[in-house]
C-alpha cells in the first residue's frame, strides 16, 4: 500500500457540490481529482494552468474607453461587416 497522510481543508458548501458532480461526470472523486491537480502541478512546477487577476492592463483599459467613447459619439461613422472590409480593401 501507498504511504498517505490526510490533509484536511474547508471549502465553500456549493462550491463542493459542484466540484463533486462535475469530476463524478468525469468518473472520479474530489479526493481524486484533488490528487491529480497536485501531482500535475508537481510535475510543472507549479499551477497547471495561468493563475491571473482578472484586470485588465492600462493598455486595455485606455482601448477600452476609447471604444466605448467611439461607440457613443454620433458623429462616428458605422459599418457593417462587409462595408468594413470593403473600407478596408481600400
Amino acid at each position: 500500500m501507498a504511504n498517505t497522510s490526510n490533509y484536511t481543508y474547508r471549502m465553500d458548501s456549493e462550491l463542493r457540490a459542484q466540484s463533486e458532480a462535475l469530476f463524478s461526470a468525469l468518473g472520479m472523486n474530489l479526493g481524486t481529482a484533488i490528487n491529480v491537480f497536485l501531482r500535475k502541478a508537481v510535475r510543472v512546477g507549479g499551477f497547471p494552468f495561468d493563475v491571473t487577476l482578472d484586470t485588465p492592463n492600462k493598455e486595455t483599459v485606455a482601448a477600452m474607453l476609447e471604444a466605448e467613447r467611439i461607440a457613443k459619439d454620433t458623429k462616428t461613422k458605422k459599418y457593417n461587416v462587409s462595408e468594413a472590409f470593403e473600407e478596408l480593401n481600400k
